[in-house]
């Protein structure tokens, strides 16, 4: 069996709307599955340079999948292989969520094959 990898990383600003509120995340692009292709999420690593507790939220299709605290000033990595397979079609992306008006920058790394 074959498999590509595919990754979202970078650095982001964020200014948080609420732990229940997850935003956006400027220029963080989404990721759609391919069409007779399933996508494995591996891992998700991320840093948190704000002095509050972060959630990085990753979204499919729209709806919260999963949720990944990251404390103050902290970091967190998360393996994910075999956790579940998002099959086509479906669009999975990254936004964070941090206490209202709180901002800073969070360092994303979050890597998937698609098999």
């Amino acid at each position: 069996m074959s498999s590509t990898p595919r990754f979202l990383q970078g650095a982001h600003p964020f200014t948080g709307a609420g732990l229940e509120k997850p935003v956006a995340v400027e220029g963080l692009p989404s990721y759609s599955v391919p069409d007779g292709v399933r996508a494995q999420p591996v891992y998700l690593r991320a840093g948190n340079s704000c002095d509050e507790l972060i959630s990085v939220v990753l979204l499919r299709d729209g709806v919260a999948m999963r949720w990944f605290p990251v404390g103050a000033r902290d970091a967190v990595h998360v393996a994910l292989r075999i956790v579940e397979d998002v099959e086509a079609p479906a669009t999975l992306e990254l936004r964070v969520a941090a206490p209202e008006g709180v901002s800073g920058t969070v360092v994303l790394d979050f890597g998937l094959v698609e098999v």
